[in-house]
């Protein structure tokens, strides 16, 4: 069995007497390294959510979108990902850098299946898979705690109508946000912000 419960959850399994069934799903099926069926979910799909803690034990939750397989399996105990261009705050990976802990939740709404993985985090601004992601800072690899499939009764089927417009691409230049071509942020964008650029397109969405 692995080391996912702490006294608190025990609490709650015997409330609600599932301490069994919980016992039962950790050793069926959490595990802490990506098998080939792991790999193939994660790179089919284009989003993920991320939950990240600082030092106080304060939580953030973040989206992390992509073009399909931006988020991909290295090897059994390493997944990867870009970190792109935000809104500067950098409260997820400021946390990630600070303590290190994450929890990534990966759902395909289509086919209604998620996975969540947990585990240790690192930041690498010289990684050779930068050459990989256009317009990325740095990227984030993941050494998993625990890997695991949840329960999809409760994902609501959507289908993607259309992928985002902000994906970076090779050969094809970035639109600026709307937000970010505002007069209330104009004195204070990055120096090389390609919002200071004149003649690139903008967009809302």
């Amino acid at each position: 069995m692995s080391d996912i419960y702490r006294e608190s959850h025990r609490t709650l399994q015997d409330r609600f007497d599932t301490r069994r069934l919980a016992d039962r799903l950790d050793e069926d099926i959490v595990h802490t390294e990506f098998t080939d069926g792991d790999k193939a979910f994660i790179e089919a799909l284009d989003m993920f959510f991320l939950a990240t803690v600082d030092e106080r034990g304060h939580a953030n939750c973040s989206y992390k979108g992509g073009a399909p397989g931006f988020a991909r399996v290295i090897d059994a105990r390493t997944l990867a990902f870009p970190n792109y261009d935000g809104n500067g705050m950098y409260l997820s990976m400021g946390n990630v850098s600070q303590t290190g802990q994450v929890g990534l939740l990966f759902i395909d709404f289509e086919r209604q299946t998620r996975m969540r993985v947990n585990g240790n985090a690192t930041i690498h601004p010289d990684d050779a898979l930068l050459k990989e992601y256009p317009e990325a800072q740095f990227i984030v690899r993941v050494q998993p705690r625990e890997i695991f499939p949840n329960c999809p009764r409760y994902i609501h089927k959507m289908k993607l109508v259309e992928r985002s417009h902000f994906v970076p691409k090779s050969g094809c230049q970035t639109p600026v946000p709307g937000w970010k071509a505002g007069d209330w942020v104009a004195d204070v964008l990055p120096s090389d912000d390609p919002a200071r650029h004149k003649g690139r397109e903008i967009r809302d969405r």
